[in-house]
Formats: C-alpha cells, structure tokens, sequence
C-alpha cells in the first residue's frame, strides 16, 4: 500500500486489490460488507498514523475511487470552529484521469466517517507483535504484568503471534510506547494483519493471552 501526506490534514492512500487480498479481505467484502470495509479502512489509518503520524481525530472527509487495480482513497481532517467544520480538501489537477467516486463503496463506509457533524470518539494503538519461537513468548508473559488492555495469541505458518490494543483512554501516548518498547525486546512488528491470522491462522488465545501463558508456561 503507497501512502502519500498531502499536507498537514489530508493523506492518500493506493491499495492494490491484491493487497487488500493479502491482508486477508475478500475483494466482494469491500463492495458489500461495510463492516469488513470499516476494518480495511481502520486497518489503513492505523498504518497512516505509525509511518505518517497522521492523526485519526475530529471530522473526516473520505473520497474513494475505484480503479482498475485498486483504490485510491483521499482522507481529509477537518477543524471545529464556533461550531462550524472548516474542511481544506484538495482537488487534483490532474482531471483527465479522475474516476468518478464508486458510491457502492462509500456506501460501505460507516456514516459516522463520512458526516462531517461526527466525530471519531475512541482511538487506539494495535500491532501484531511475531515472536521466532514460543520460548520468546513465554520470557515476555514473565517479564510484563499490565494486564487491563486486549491481547491475543495466535499461531500462524509455524509462528506464534500476539495481537494487542491499547485505547488512548487507558494509557498515554508515552505509557504505550514504554509498553510496546518491553514487548519488542522479545518480539518484532510483523506487517501481517490480525484479520489475516485469524483467518488463516490458529486461535490459541483470543483474550488475556499474556496472563495465560505466565499461569500455564512456568519461567526457565
């Protein structure tokens, strides 16, 4: 997936087909299943914010266009005055080669992303965190005692994997990163998607993954 900062409150993105594929999403379920197409859409802002620092807060503004091989997808932040939206949306110049916006599949968006009236309430932190071997994930149940926030494990092509969330209601900014800077001493961010390894993948634990591990896997 390319992604590309307009400026300060508009990003574009261009996902392929085929990586909408690989990240375990069937090409009809963005057409027709708003909430798989929420998750895609979710999944692509996460990945703004950690290679961009683009900030899913305030009113939004989506444009989707279908193309032959893809989507290009244009998000713009707007700002609250008095009350009122202010939205700085860019237009391309470039008109000879704009494919009307596919309805169908702004449709499948979530009103609540389109209207600029609402807001985004709740955000958070996700990473799929891969470890090389179950030992590394059992040191780390041994090594971090946060329980109060979602995390899962699971088993992939012959690797383990944990999925964790962190809501900005419950931690700071530098209380996440402090976090996730233990859990990476024994693992690496892996780029697949959680979707995919639930899909394809092996459910081993799909909640209190690290607690379960300490209680059942004794430290060596």
């Amino acid at each position: 997936m390319e992604i590309e900062r307009v400026n300060d409150s508009t990003i574009k993105f261009y996902i392929t087909y085929k990586d909408i594929e690989d990240r375990g999403f069937d090409r009809d379920e963005i057409w027709y299943n708003r909430e798989r197409s929420e998750e895609l859409f979710f999944e692509m802002m996460n990945e703004a914010h950690d290679r961009e620092d683009f900030e899913i807060e305030g009113p939004l503004w989506i444009q989707v266009q279908a193309l032959d091989k893809g989507l290009e997808i244009v998000v713009t932040r707007g700002q609250i005055s008095d009350g009122s939206v202010k939205l700085e949306i860019p237009v391309s110049s470039d008109k000879g080669n704009d494919i009307p916006v596919d309805d169908n599949i702004v449709d499948m968006l979530d009103a609540q992303f389109r209207d600029p009236q609402l807001t985004v309430e709740d955000e958070f932190l996700e990473l799929v965190i891969g470890f090389e071997d179950l030992e590394d994930a059992i040191s780390l149940s041994h090594s971090f005692f946060i329980e109060d926030f979602e995390n899962g494990f699971y088993f992939y092509e012959g690797r383990y994997y944990l999925h964790v969330i962190f809501m900005d209601e419950q931690y700071n900014e530098d209380e996440q990163d402090n976090m996730l800077s233990h859990i990476l001493e024994f693992g690496y961010e892996s780029e697949l998607t959680i979707s995919r390894i639930k899909e394809y993948g092996k459910v081993i634990m799909e909640n209190d993954a690290i607690k379960t591990i300490r209680e059942n896997f004794p430290k060596k």
